[in-house]
């Protein structure tokens, strides 16, 4: 019989777990949600428990004699089994109707992976905890169960279903961690600024895919990342929860919302690295803004008032003959976050001696080093963290003031330009 089109369904977690017919086949792979995975679903259901329903993704599903085999949402899948199971051991949150239903009825997969197994020990404990905290009602349990929901797609051919899979995630490629934010922040607008979404999106669509993936990856999360203390390689799906904040429509009136209220009315908004997001539309301006700003540190723009010295430098930066080496370029990176990061919080104030600061404390890595990795970088940054001592700082004087070592000896040496201005700095 010849395939047809995908089956498009929208049912609730109750339908979805009460599906007998569910079957994870031997081709999928482990499950590896993370505590961290589980937190961040549990945390935006409760957010948006107020909403008449509330949608928690799409699943793909290949019909065959066993049943449906799930294709795409597994991780999911397990996840929710999980909570139900959580949910149902707790003597005090057994009073939902639907879970009774549930405990007769539920889907009961078998694993043999052992991966699977130790991250479904590790998750079912943290979620015992959610479910045992005093917030999660029996209103947010029936919330879970028949109002949050998922689109399932069922199809007869499995490499359909596989092909089906793929063009759900971007045409045939996973989709990055900043188009999951795109899409985040599209369903956070609020309905006032509902009017400038179409601009909102078109502004990102014409911004080069690469250039966006850059500005997440190598600037925005390492800045929030490094001012925190905490390591900065690479920019996954799992760090996505750093650019999501507060919806200010949906949000409790909690004291800590109430400035950002108040900014949020401001005709120019006063944007900082390590601020709380807004969600929706002044995530996109933000956006923007630090687009603005990379091109202006990168060179691609004059930055004014500089003294000739941090002028020097910057104009080296940009054109010594090894800048583009993997080692140079992660060295660049650190100098244009930090330097990034000062203008963010003082502007123009004392920025010439910034560059200059920033300039030692970057370049000393790569003097010190014959080859410099990713992780060179990371360690580098937070064994001598000025990000948090700038997060810390309330004038610009105490960030500029503070000591860096001189270098006692040089292991590289094909920049002569840099060695240079280490010298005339009297730093080398």
């Amino acid at each position: 019989m010849a395939a047809v089109g995908p089956l498009r369904q929208i049912i609730s977690v109750k339908k979805l777990l009460c599906d007998q017919t569910l079957f994870i086949p031997s081709y999928q792979r482990p499950y590896k949600w993370t505590i961290k995975n589980v937190n961040q679903l549990f945390a935006d259901i409760a957010a948006h428990q107020t909403r008449q329903s509330y949608r928690l993704g799409t699943i793909v599903f290949h019909r065959d004699a066993k049943g449906r085999n799930i294709v795409d949402g597994q991780q999911r899948i397990i996840t929710l089994l999980l909570a139900v199971r959580a949910l149902l051991n707790n003597p005090q949150k057994f009073g939902s109707a639907h879970l009774r239903e549930l405990a007769a009825g539920m889907f009961k997969p078998e694993f043999s992976s052992e991966i699977s197994k130790a991250n479904i020990y590790k998750n079912y404990h943290e979620i015992m905890r959610i479910v045992a905290r005093e917030d999660f009602t029996e209103a947010l349990t029936d919330f879970l169960l028949t109002r949050c929901e998922v689109v399932t797609f069922e199809l007869d051919d499995v490499s359909e279903a596989f092909q089906f899979f793929d063009s759900q995630n971007a045409r045939g490629r996973d989709l990055d961690p900043h188009d999951l934010l795109k899409a985040y922040h599209l369903r956070e607008f609020d309905d006032a600024d509902a009017h400038l979404m179409a601009a909102s999106v078109a502004r990102w669509e014409s911004t080069d895919t690469g250039e966006l993936k850059k500005l997440f990856a190598h600037y925005l999360y390492r800045v929030r990342s490094w001012c925190r203390g905490e390591p900065a390689r690479y920019f996954s799906k799992d760090d996505i929860l750093l650019f999501k904040g507060v919806s200010l429509s949906k949000s409790e009136q909690h004291p800590y919302v109430a400035p950002l209220r108040l900014v949020h009315q401001a005709a120019e908004f006063p944007f900082q690295l390590d601020q709380i997001i807004i969600n929706g539309r002044r995530f996109f301006e933000m956006m923007t803004h630090y687009q603005d700003k990379m091109t202006r540190i990168r060179g691609k723009a004059p930055l004014a008032g500089l003294s000739e010295s941090a002028a020097g430098i910057i104009k080296m930066l940009n054109t010594y003959p090894g800048r583009k080496g993997s080692g140079d370029a992660y060295v660049r990176q650190m100098f244009d976050c930090l330097l990034m990061y000062y203008m963010d919080k003082f502007g123009a104030a004392g920025l010439s001696h910034a560059v200059e600061k920033i300039f030692i404390w970057a370049y000393s890595l790569r003097l010190k080093r014959e080859a410099v990795q990713l992780a060179s970088m990371d360690n580098h940054v937070l064994e001598n963290n000025l990000f948090k001592t700038l997060r810390d700082a309330v004038h610009p004087g105490e960030f500029l003031s503070c000591s860096l070592p001189q270098i006692d000896k040089q292991r590289w040496d094909k920049a002569g330009e840099v060695v240079k201005r280490f010298k005339e700095m009297g730093y080398l």
